[in-house]
């Protein structure tokens, strides 16, 4: 294990981007199975791989490459220490940074699952809102904890491992199935 997290370290130090990227897309790729299987009922020969490597596509180019920026720039900003600069963080990250990334999730998934226009505006206008209300139960505290806590190199990690549960709700969400309220 101790190998494991050295290389892990190592990959990091020498290439935030791309660890950071396959990290994201591997743990969109578990939160996508999971809605599929544990929300929607399937079982995993019966998951949708099509779906699948199209969230994972996301977390791979989208994803993990803007987080990997975005923290870096808030780091660069907004300081790494006190409670100031975690607060101003917070703000930053779930007053600017996340209502217009939701978007820009939702669009991008929707032109990898090559929707019409016309349906993906219908389905941003749909699900927006209840996205982002769920966004702001969920990651306000996760980002005080994380900001405050974690050094920034390994804040995206932390963040995709709660992400999990956060992607199979996004998958659950804008799958349009049956299973949505």
């Amino acid at each position: 294990m101790t190998t494991i997290l050295r290389l892990y370290k190592t990959a990091l130090k020498k290439y935030p981007l791309i660890t950071s990227s396959l990290q994201t897309s591997g743990l969109t790729i578990a939160g996508d199975i999971l809605a599929q299987t544990a929300v929607e009922g399937n079982s995993l020969k019966n998951i949708n791989l099509l779906r699948t490597s199209q969230f994972g596509a996301v977390g791979l180019f989208l994803v993990g490459p803007t987080l990997t920026t975005w923290y870096r720039f808030l780091d660069k900003c907004l300081g790494n220490k006190g409670a100031s600069a975690v607060l101003k963080k917070v703000a930053f990250d779930q007053g600017l940074f996340a209502p217009s990334f939701i978007v820009v999730f939702l669009t991008s998934l929707a032109i990898v699952q090559q929707k019409n226009i016309k349906s993906s505006i219908d389905e941003l206008k749909m699900n927006y809102k209840d996205i982002l209300i769920t966004n702001y139960k969920l990651w306000p505290l996760v980002q005080l904890g994380n900001f405050y806590i974690v050094p920034v190199q390994y804040q995206i990690l932390v963040v995709q491992f709660v992400a999990i549960i956060w992607n199979t709700y996004l998958s659950w969400k804008t799958q349009g199935s049956k299973f949505k309220e």
